[in-house]
């Protein structure tokens, strides 16, 4: 045999995101990064998304680069044209259930042309894979896309059955307060409450699919050869700590959307990854607000609201009397459009846009964004501390909650709004958050972590070293 080229000798990463879109930013942002340190990647979306991206972003979103390329795989669900999350329950059994065969059957394929795949990237919640890598005798990572809380916390969800903490006797537990239970025996999660576990134990069913789903996905993972987390180990130490007790390797390399900014490759510009139209209009409305006036209100690609809610946040901005930009998805509302009062519509005109999609890590960088209202999802609060921006928090499932908590109370730079939404509160707090002393106080803490994010990611912090060491110890092994 001839000498192999330079194109083929090189390792070969196959990077698989849990289908929802949350899950593939930050996967498609680790993919660039092992592809500039010199990796072939092949990234797999499922054939859902797949379409779902060409029709947002065009057939070239999806064309790649010779040595970047995509693949699918079915989720096993059946065929639908929507523009929208697929149903979460349904998806995380068919994952489970149907994924593995596909997978192999993608594995062989790429093994029959050059480079051979060399090692996996799995989503941490895409467990499946771990016997894929074990079929074929392949190194498998595992990139838990939540905060490192947020991981802890669905560790504990084995001993919080077992202990009778969940399932509930009845949902009125959620209302009479039981949901304030303290649990001190958490390492790294100091005066934890039930309430700020992962949601899925408000549940009085014991085999609900969600709780034993993530049983069975925060247990599979130290079958992996690393654990990945998208955080930075200033913000979570505590958490790290309690961790590596059972993770002999975790790798921080967060905060990742600052560790893209060493990657200086034209090619991948045009590797784009989000499912929805993004309107980048709202960024020439900002330039014409003044610095720090601007509240940012998005509650992220999944969450779902009543629309009494809807109408309560609308009318909690309004009396505000502050500017905000507002992202409403078209399907926000359970089971109906999502439509806001014309009453509010006419009486914000002059100091609100409301638009389907942002390009937020941008939005979230500009000077005129003084405040953030998040659903509190990992990407949304790591990019609100990259950004130096303060939030109010309203969870809405998953560990939100915990990222909540830990925005709320261990990193002080948020607070919380109450599940029952009311438009009195939503005008207190964004005035307070915009105008108030501990809105001040708020913004010098997101700052603060701002700048501790910028060092862990600038060369010889902890996310530049934990990549470098991720590479050599792992997947180059």
């Amino acid at each position: 045999m001839g000498a192999r080229s330079r194109s083929e000798s090189k390792p070969h990463a196959v990077c698989i995101p849990y289908p929802a879109q949350g899950h593939i930013n930050p996967m498609i942002k680790l993919a660039k990064l092992l592809h500039h340190h010199g990796f072939h990647i092949t990234f797999v979306n499922t054939d859902y998304n797949h379409r779902r991206l060409i029709k947002s972003r065009g057939p070239s979103a999806v064309e790649g680069l010779p040595d970047f390329r995509f693949q699918t795989i079915p989720d096993g669900l059946p065929h639908s044209d929507a523009d929208a999350t697929q149903d979460i329950p349904s998806l995380c059994v068919s994952t489970t259930t149907t994924c593995l065969e596909p997978f192999c059957e993608l594995l062989s394929k790429l093994n029959e042309e050059e480079p051979p795949v060399s090692c996996i990237v799995s989503d941490g919640v895409m467990s499946f894979t771990l016997k894929a890598a074990e079929r074929f005798g392949l190194p498998e990572v595992v990139f838990w896309t939540t905060s490192a809380c947020g991981f802890l916390g669905y560790r504990q969800y084995r001993r919080l059955v077992e202990e009778g903490y969940t399932p509930l006797q009845d949902m009125g537990q959620v209302a009479n307060g039981y949901l304030e239970t303290v649990i001190d025996w958490v390492p790294g999660m100091k005066d934890i409450r039930l309430r700020d576990f992962p949601s899925f134990i408000r549940t009085t069913d014991p085999n609900d699919i969600m709780l034993n789903f993530l049983i069975q996905e925060a247990e599979a993972a130290p079958r992996a050869k690393a654990l990945i987390i998208n955080t930075f180990d200033a913000l979570e130490q505590d958490v790290l700590d309690a961790l590596s007790a059972t993770f002999p390797r975790v790798y921080t390399v967060g905060p990742l959307q600052l560790m893209m900014e060493y990657v200086h490759d034209e090619r991948l510009e045009a590797i784009k990854s989000s499912l929805w139209k993004e309107d980048s209009s709202c960024m020439e409305w900002l330039d014409t607000k003044e610095p720090g006036s601007v509240v940012y209100v998005n509650f992220g690609s999944i969450t779902v609201m009543t629309v009494d809610q809807l109408t309560e946040f609308a009318w909690g901005l309004a009396n505000s009397k502050k500017s905000f930009l507002w992202v409403i998805r078209p399907d926000i509302v359970a089971g109906d459009k999502a439509m806001v009062p014309p009453e509010f519509v006419m009486e914000t005109k002059d100091r609100s846009m409301l638009i389907s999609w942002s390009p937020q890590e941008q939005v979230l960088k500009h000077p005129t964004i003084g405040g953030f209202l998040t659903h509190s999802g990992w990407n949304s609060t790591i990019e609100s501390i990259v950004a130096g921006v303060p939030v109010i928090c309203w969870p809405f499932f998953a560990e939100q909650q915990t990222n909540c908590r830990f925005s709320c109370v261990e990193w002080e730079m948020g607070m919380e709004i109450d599940n029952n939404v009311k438009r009195d509160e939503v005008e207190t707090l964004v005035r307070e958050l915009m105008d108030g002393e501990k809105g001040k106080k708020m913004k010098e803490k997101a700052l603060e972590w701002k700048r501790k994010a910028e060092e862990a990611t600038s060369p010889g912090g902890s996310s530049y070293l934990n990549l470098e060491k991720l590479i050599n110890e792992v997947l180059l092994q």
